[in-house]
């Protein structure tokens, strides 16, 4: 197999084989129905209630406040859709949502959805570091607010947002706050019980367990009708047997994140800027997209000036490097990101602007062969491109 450099952690992680390892006797041997009277798949109800136990510890919070979903977005969406579902009958005259114009697909579409309905969708605006502003929070959100729906970090940029303020301001308001922490979790810490976030979404594949399973948290109390309608699974808040090797994927992966967290984020951290400084000292007209402090330790986005950034993926596909554009969940649009537009980010770097998103898994010497190679594909692309005579003369 050809070398494979990986830096779109951020799209999805590879599974760990601990998880790998935690998972497989419950494709085989242990494959009984939780929900059954017997002991053998009571046995089975057990691992499910301790990987519940693992995520909620990962979280801050208890297991009954946990429900397992099949992903991030179906998390989001149950947050929303159930949140606001409870909402008309326990207060109709809240027909206000609040959001931000920087919000993941899942959330964003979905608010779209409402809009359509007749809600009113308010989005705060970023500035040109994608930073939120939190007084105009506090001017929007009001006792007409239902819900707020709000991601702890950008999935493009990494980005940082004061989701706990946030949700003291809902909270004086009686707004629901609903916080899309897929990007966030196991890179940012998270004390749910000090907290006053409702809704928490988290996604297993972002965290080194495999794609098909997500978490919810629902603080106790907050009123949440269910997506999926049947059985009594998940504390009746989603009907269906439990995928129960993915479940426990995820209560694997949620405690190595945990034992991990002192030693590896450091190291992500510091492969992250050396490549990212590396760039801006040897690459001209080049520049991070985001604030470069407020952010997860493993997200770098580079504007690269008067280039197509697909042409940039393209050459460093050609020697095994995988990084994005942005958003997986978007990168069938030919569209420019809205999350770079909403920046600001000026029209000769929007099409050109690379997300290098790192894991624990990669390594100084994957850092270097990147700086090896990133260099000359720029120059090569700059040659060619349609700006070049007008910014980049050729030499005579």
């Amino acid at each position: 197999m050809a070398k494979i450099v990986y830096f779109d952690n951020n799209a999805t992680t590879k599974v760990a084989p601990e998880v790998v390892e935690a998972m497989i006797p419950f494709l085989s041997q242990y494959y009984g129905n939780p929900s059954s009277m017997h002991s053998f798949g009571g046995q089975v109800a057990y691992h499910v209630q301790e990987a519940r136990e693992n995520v909620a510890t990962l979280l801050g919070t208890t297991p009954e406040e946990i429900i397992f979903t099949s992903c991030g977005s179906e998390s989001d969406n149950t947050a929303i859709f159930g949140s606001l579902a409870a909402l008309e009958k326990t207060a109709p005259e809240r027909h206000q949502i609040v959001t931000s114009n920087v919000e993941h697909p899942a959330v964003r579409n979905t608010l779209a959805h409402f809009s359509r309905k007749g809600y009113q969708v308010l989005e705060l605006q970023v500035d040109e570091q994608g930073l939120l502003n939190l007084e105009q929070a506090k001017q929007v959100i009001s006792s007409k607010t239902a819900l707020v729906s709000i991601m702890h970090a950008n999935n493009e940029t990494g980005v940082l947002f004061p989701v706990e303020e946030i949700a003291q301001i809902a909270k004086q308001h009686g707004a629901i706050m609903h916080v899309d922490a897929v990007q966030s979790v196991t890179k940012e810490p998270i004390d749910l019980k000090n907290s006053v976030i409702d809704l928490l979404a988290l996604s297993g594949h972002k965290i080194h367990a495999p794609k098909g399973v997500g978490a919810l948290y629902i603080r106790k109390g907050t009123l949440v009708r269910p997506l999926i309608l049947g059985g009594h699974q998940e504390h009746g808040q989603r009907a269906g047997t439990e995928a129960v090797p993915n479940i426990i994927a995820l209560g694997a992966a949620a405690k190595l994140a945990m034992l991990r967290k002192d030693t590896e984020l450091e190291k992500i951290k510091a492969m992250r800027d050396d490549l990212e400084n590396w760039i801006l000292t040897n690459i001209p007209h080049t520049h991070v997209n985001g604030h470069r402090t407020k952010r997860v330790v493993n997200t770098s986005n580079i504007g690269f000036d008067y280039i197509e950034g697909e042409s940039i993926l393209l050459e460093l596909n050609k020697i095994g490097i995988c990084a994005s554009s942005g958003s997986a969940c978007s990168s069938g649009s030919l569209e420019p990101s809205h999350v770079l537009r909403a920046m600001h980010v000026p029209f000769t770097s929007l099409h050109g602007s690379i997300r290098f998103s790192l894991s624990y898994n990669n390594t100084q010497d994957e850092i270097e062969y990147t700086k090896a190679n990133l260099g000359q594909i720029v120059q090569r692309l700059r040659e060619i491109s349609p700006y070049s005579e007008k910014y980049f003369p050729m030499q005579s």
